[in-house]
């Protein structure tokens, strides 16, 4: 068939044709943007799941449904050791100069730039560089003094985070801030971003944040703020259904004149496992290998070596090669104890050596994104079928 009319993405936080299975996420974030327009109280949202299933795709379709409200939006995304200050400074940079140019009030929305300028001015890499050198932020006008200038991040994002909520609630409208790969947020910064929600929600003022990362995620805000639980709507994002599986692959088809046959969609959803990342990637490779439409079980079947190829490339070998090798050993024998989670003692004994010698990798391994700790003395894999494909290497 024509690769060129090939309707299907499997690229990282692409939207797929058809955005399937998310119908519920998106009338329940539909729900809180109504709520905090109206003033009403309201949680902001995280979504949590494993690498793949669409989480990043998901936080894109709900800041078009913020834009499409005529909110102010900025989405950032988080890297490990790294200060929010300038990414959730530019983040609100932008949100609020979205909707800046319908303020009746220069002056008030001049005055939300100043202190923005502050916010940013306190950046400990602000000063970094060349002597004599200050970086500045591009804003106009001089920094404000006295607000989300102190030098605690807390006290400063929350300030900050208020005076952005006040110029939107002066339209009548809001603020979404969406923060990508949340679990890698540095805990002081975790627990500002906690405390600026849990006063935001106190006063009913327009300003949301939606986060989005693995499993573990949870745990992590728990672990900052005791009252994180009650702070968010926690949404879990886990593999389609079949139902929405076979959607999200017929849809598309049909916009381009192409079918599948019933048992090509069986063979389909048992390969991919319903995880949309690879039910592009099947799809992908399968309309470039079928000679014709319908897509046959056979055409499927031709294809699937192909895809699983690129995805032992791409998808799982990308991550296998940023292992060292004690890390690779370590999720060797992860992978030998089965899919799931695993008792961290149970990889020691694997491994013949004492659970404390190990933590080191395990511990590595976490802030490489490549393994999470949803419960104490456990670890699992944040990318589905990972452990099949470490089992399939030889050693």
């Amino acid at each position: 068939m024509d690769p060129i009319r090939n309707p299907y993405a499997p690229g990282a936080g692409q939207r797929p044709p058809e955005l399937a299975g998310r119908d519920r996420e998106l009338a329940q974030f539909d729900v809180v943007v109504e709520r905090v327009a109206r003033a009403r109280p309201e949680r902001s949202l995280v979504l949590t799941g494993l690498r793949g299933v669409g989480k990043t795709v998901l936080l894109n379709a709900m800041r078009s449904q913020a834009m499409a409200r005529l909110w102010g939006t900025g989405k950032i995304e988080a890297k490990p050791e790294q200060s929010i200050r300038r990414p959730v400074g530019a983040a609100l940079h932008m949100a609020i100069r979205e909707v800046a140019q319908r303020h009746r009030n220069p002056e008030r929305v001049a005055a939300f730039f100043s202190v923005l300028k502050a916010f940013l001015l306190r950046d400990p890499a602000a000063s970094a560089g060349k002597p004599g050198h200050r970086w500045q932020p591009g804003i106009d006008g001089p920094a404000a003094r006295g607000r989300a200038d102190s030098g605690d991040i807390e006290i400063d994002v929350t300030e900050l985070f208020l005076d952005a909520a006040a110029v939107a609630a002066d339209l009548g409208v809001g603020v979404a801030l969406f923060v990508d790969e949340m679990q890698d947020v540095r805990g002081e910064d975790l627990s500002a971003i906690c405390a600026a929600c849990h006063e935001l929600s106190q006063q009913a003022a327009p300003l949301i944040v939606v986060g989005a990362g693995l499993p573990h995620l949870p745990s992590l805000l728990s672990s900052c703020k005791s009252y994180s639980e009650r702070l968010f709507h926690y949404l879990r994002i886990d593999r389609l259904d079949r139902a929405a599986a076979d959607r999200a692959l017929t849809a598309p088809a049909e916009r381009e004149g192409a079918a599948f046959t019933p048992a090509a969609l069986d063979v389909l959803y048992d390969a991919a496992d319903g995880y949309p990342y690879f039910v592009q990637a099947y799809g992908k490779v399968s309309w470039d290998t079928a000679p014709e439409s319908p897509i046959t079980a056979d055409d499927v079947k031709v294809a699937a070596p192909q895809a699983e190829s690129e995805l032992a490339v791409g998808f799982f070998g990308s991550r296998y090669e940023r292992a060292t090798p004690a890390e690779r050993e370590y999720m060797r024998a992860m992978a030998s104890l089965g899919d799931g989670q695993v008792p961290t003692a149970d990889v020691a004994d694997t491994l013949s050596r004492k659970p404390s010698s190990l933590s080191p990798a395990r511990d590595s391994l976490i802030k490489k994104g490549l393994v999470y700790s949803a419960e104490r003395g456990t670890v699992a894999f944040t990318v589905p079928h990972f452990g099949h494909f470490l089992r399939a290497q030889p050693l």
